[in-house]
């Protein structure tokens, strides 16, 4: 049981933070309907300005600065390069994206070359709150999970509960009727991707530290965004929030559990032939698929549920 609460807690802080980097992906394609694949890229820029900065002011300074700047650096993305763009439809936008996030790439790998940086927390954050099955959880993963759920109740209240969220969402639908009534779309559009860009960008800080900071790091992170978004249904912040915990959960199981699929079949009443010429098959551990997963998840919700937990239309 105990270890059970162990991969539970671990599970949620992972899933967690996996919904504070795609939260940024679903409010910039819910507003604007864009599907932004240089998305991790800002989450590596927001962990590598996060280091960089805590050089100077401590952790606490990069955690509020950096995702700051990364949110500035989006709206500029969005004012100077995207809004251009957009004018030519949706396979510019992506190709516009995926060359954005090359070149945010090697331009991490000319500033801070191409091993991982040393990042960590700060002690204060390192020390264990309590302790589950004999091993202490440290105070980091409990503040990266108040500040995701943070984030997500404050996106909710913000797009559904204040006048600011009702333009923005009607700027999306009815963008000529939203400007005739005095409303400057235009920034509003702009506000988002730079919204969206800054979470990205916090998510870079606490991810970084807790994790590793290094160049590949968009790489590892980015598919599994799109894997979140898709299976919470496109444009649902909530779809995505459950998605998260899903894939977080999910995972953390598959390898806190590490049984071989000759041994899962066996629980369930099954006996696999060891020596036959499935024998390599049965030896497979869950953790060694366990990367495998949220992709296995993705494709029976596509044939199951196309349009997602929480989606409004099919993909």
């Amino acid at each position: 049981m105990a270890l059970f609460l162990l991969f539970l807690a671990n599970g949620l802080a992972y899933g967690l933070t996996l919904f504070l980097l795609s939260s940024g992906v679903t409010l910039i394609f819910s507003m604007m309907g864009v599907l932004n694949f240089a998305h991790a890229s800002f989450y590596m820029l927001g962990a590598y300005l996060g280091f960089q900065i805590s050089q100077v002011t401590g952790f606490w300074g990069g955690l509020v600065l950096a995702p700051l700047m990364v949110g500035v650096i989006g709206g500029a993305v969005e004012r100077y390069g995207l809004r251009r763009v957009h004018a030519h439809g949706h396979v510019a936008e992506l190709l516009y994206t995926f060359g954005l996030a090359f070149l945010i790439e090697e331009i991490v790998q000319l500033i801070w070359g191409r091993s991982a940086v040393n990042y960590v927390f700060p002690d204060l954050l390192r020390t264990p709150i309590f302790a589950i099955a004999g091993l202490d959880y440290p105070a980091f993963r409990v503040v990266m999970a108040a500040i995701s759920v943070m984030a997500f109740l404050m996106l909710l209240l913000l797009l559904l509960r204040t006048r600011v969220g009702l333009v923005v969402q009607s700027a999306l639908t009815h963008a000529r009727m939203t400007a005739m009534l005095g409303h400057n779309v235009p920034m509003v559009f702009m506000s988002v991707f730079a919204v969206g860009s800054g979470l990205a960008g916090l998510a870079g800080v606490l991810g970084g530290a807790a994790l590793v900071t290094e160049p590949m790091m968009a790489q590892q992170l980015g598919p599994i965004v799109f894997v979140i978004v898709v299976i919470g249904g496109l444009g649902s912040l909530f779809g995505a929030f459950v998605a998260s915990l899903a894939v977080g959960l999910l995972q953390t199981f598959a390898v806190g559990f590490d049984r071989s699929l000759g041994q899962l079949a066996s629980s369930v009443g099954l006996a696999p032939d060891a020596s036959g010429n499935f024998a390599e098959l049965w030896s497979i551990s869950l953790s060694q698929i366990a990367p495998l997963l949220p992709y296995m998840l993705l494709i029976l919700m596509l044939v199951v549920r196309p349009r997602g937990i929480a989606g409004k239309r099919d993909l």
